[in-house]
């Protein structure tokens, strides 16, 4: 899966959200982390491109994930 942009929205004590960088580094796949707890404009553009207020918010590509999907997330890594 190269060149495609991958982003974890998260918060440091979201349970699911460290499952999901974890998931993501043992595959060895890149992916930018965005703290929304810390960071208004990440929040605003996680809500904007969710819908959602709660983490996690996965963005692979095109595509947003809501919550610790990884039958999903497996499928658009491929």
């Amino acid at each position: 899966m190269e060149n495609v942009k991958i982003k974890v929205y998260s918060t440091p004590k979201c349970h699911f959200c460290e499952l999901i960088k974890k998931y993501l580094m043992e595959k060895d796949v890149d992916f930018m982390e965005v703290d929304v707890s810390n960071n208004k404009e990440g929040f605003q553009e996680m809500v904007a491109k969710s819908g959602q207020m709660g983490v996690p918010v996965v963005e692979i590509g095109d595509q947003i994930i809501v919550g610790f999907d990884k039958n999903r997330i497996e499928e658009l890594l491929k």
